[in-house]
């Protein structure tokens, strides 16, 4: 006997995934989602009456079709799609990667594709939008309607494919139109369609019916062993409620299930209240017992927290080695190094993809875990200061950090974000940042760059030492940086900084505050003076020219005007 294929549908956000599948099972969802964006990962069973409904080409090719039909899961556009994990690789048979025919690959498009690579995911392109195509008529089939385009489209349509066709083969994959694919296994088969006026939904489907058939035969034959997986679970009183997916065997109301847990353990439950989907519906019904595929709602008698993502398996007389299994299989998953960052995420799925596009980003990570940000996670940050500053730096994936969460903000970070492919650019780009903060904060030891402008209105004390206002105009002061005048005469060392009547060891640019220094008599050396500099030697000089990529312009400015009262004593200075 064998199950429903599995398809997945994604891609990037409204590219038509949704719409997709409100096509095929004629309904309207979204419509319905909060900014046309799915909200939550939906599954629907897709019965093989519906198949030859909407795809008549089956009949019309005389295939025998040997499938039950299909489980199409719609996943979040602002989520990784591979939620859905079957240990050792993607839960989904096939997958439908839907790409805007006008606007090709975009970064989410380049992450699943990223992934699908790694898991050797078959799947296939609906290439969407193509009555967006100027001069676009609807013919009896996807093929005759391309076929017969004006030359004007038909030249802005074969533009569009090839531009994509490259794109796809920088990703390491060569694609044609479906009717074109000698050989399935080693080309990628594009289907143009329309989600919203259904053209090439047909075609779709029977590419996908023909995968299944030809080449998916025995990864669909059921086993003895109930299999599935987690996708969202929610707490009601004591009980544990759960969505899930049933990828293999049977279960039933009563039966034992065991759930994995990230670190390797097993959450032994019964399952209370057993429900399954409706075909072509969101709706559930309880029934007494369920086969793969499909999706379901269980209620179980746990009072432990489960995760989201986690497999589970029925439990008979078996225990033990189901316990092995999953310690085994979460021991090679949840990979970390000795250094590296701190990774949250909502669910088993997400964590995976996380920690996949990290590792393709040679970004190492120490700690990955499931939940929200806490104090844990600040701590682990915390001891990453001490080792590389680049690491100290939480990257939260669909996660909120805790309520009254304390944590030194000016050292350590928190990134969160739902959409991932987002999450890792700001990561890149803080730590570019963040290394260049390091390599001028090492400059800067060796020498600071400032510029003062002294504030006569505020003269505290004549000398022994000298105390007076000033003003930050450009770098940072810091305690015992020597100065020069505007003729780049030696002045003093600073002996001390006062803010607000606070003492401080520095000062940024435009702070106002009291500095005190040693040996110096205000009115005869600094009372027709406007500005002081930091005393910056000739090496240190070509030292900060070298590097002024990681100076503000004013530090820059501030640095060519210490070179030119440099030069009016010594020409060549700094050259």
């Amino acid at each position: 006997m064998i199950r429903q294929p599995i398809i997945t549908v994604a891609g990037h956000v409204d590219h038509g995934k949704t719409s997709l599948l409100d096509y095929f099972r004629g309904s309207s969802v979204q419509e319905k989602e909060a900014g046309g964006i799915t909200q939550k990962i939906s599954f629907t069973k897709y019965p093989l009456e519906q198949i030859k409904k909407v795809c008549p080409l089956i009949e019309k090719a005389k295939i025998d079709l040997k499938i039950p039909g299909f489980l199409f899961i719609d996943t979040p556009g602002h989520a990784a799609f591979t939620n859905l994990r079957q240990r050792g690789g993607s839960l989904a048979d096939i997958v439908i990667l839907v790409v805007d025919i006008k606007e090709g690959i975009q970064p989410q498009t380049a992450e699943v594709i990223q992934i699908l690579k790694a898991n050797k995911t078959p799947f296939v392109i609906a290439l969407n939008k193509v009555d967006k195509l100027s001069g676009w008529r609807k013919e009896e089939t996807i093929k005759k309607s391309l076929e017969n385009l004006p030359i004007h489209a038909r030249n802005e349509f074969e533009i569009s494919l090839a531009t994509f066709q490259a794109s796809l083969q920088d990703h390491g994959f060569n694609a044609d139109l479906f009717y074109d694919v000698p050989d399935f296994t080693k080309k990628i088969a594009i289907v143009p369609c329309s989600a919203r006026t259904g053209e090439g939904i047909p075609e779709l489907l029977l590419v996908l019916c023909g995968l299944s058939q030809k080449f998916l035969r025995e990864r669909l034959q059921l086993s003895d062993e109930a299999k599935g997986i987690l996708l969202e679970v929610k707490k009601e009183r004591a009980m544990e409620t759960a969505e899930a997916i049933l990828y293999d065997g049977q279960l039933k109301e009563g039966d034992t299930i065991g759930i994995a847990t990230l670190e390797g353990k097993l959450i032994v439950t019964k399952i209370r209240c057993l429900e399954e989907v409706m075909p072509l519906s969101f709706r559930f019904k309880s029934t007494k017992e369920t086969i793969a595929t499909n999706g379901i709602r269980l209620q179980l008698t746990n009072k432990e927290e489960i995760l989201s993502g986690m497999p589970f398996q029925k439990i008979e007389n078996n225990e033990k080695e189901i316990q092995q299994k999953f310690a085994k299989e979460f021991k090679n998953t949840i990979q970390t190094q000795s250094e590296g960052i701190i990774v949250k995420a909502d669910s088993l799925g997400s964590l995976e993809a996380l920690l996949t596009l990290l590792k393709q980003a040679n970004i190492p990570v120490v700690k990955a875990s499931i939940g929200n940000i806490g104090k844990s996670d600040i701590v682990a940050a915390k001891a990453n200061l001490e080792l590389n500053p680049l690491n100290a730096i939480i990257l939260g994936f669909n996660v909120e950090k805790e309520t009254g969460l304390d944590y030194d903000k000016k050292n350590i970070k928190i990134l969160t974000n739902q959409v991932v492919y987002k999450l890792i650019e700001d990561l890149k780009e803080w730590r570019q940042s963040k290394a260049g903060e390091i390599e001028k904060e090492r400059l800067m030891e060796l020498a600071s760059i400032c510029k003062l402008e002294i504030l006569h209105q505020y003269q505290f004390r004549n000398s022994n030492p000298a105390v007076f206002g000033i003003k930050v105009l450009a770098g940072k002061l810091k305690k015992n940086i020597p100065l020069i005048d505007e003729s780049g005469e030696d002045i003093a060392r600073v002996k001390a900084l006062q803010e607000n009547k606070d003492s401080v060891d520095e000062a940024e640019e435009g702070k106002e505050l009291a500095i005190s220094l040693p040996g110096v008599n205000f009115e005869r050396q600094l009372a027709d003076k406007r500005y002081l500099y930091s005393q910056v030697s000739e090496n240190q000089f070509k030292t900060f020219k070298k590097n002024k990529d990681l100076l503000k312009e004013s530090e820059i400015k501030a640095l060519m005007e210490i070179a030119e009262i440099k030069r009016k004593s010594k020409s060549d200075w700094g050259k």
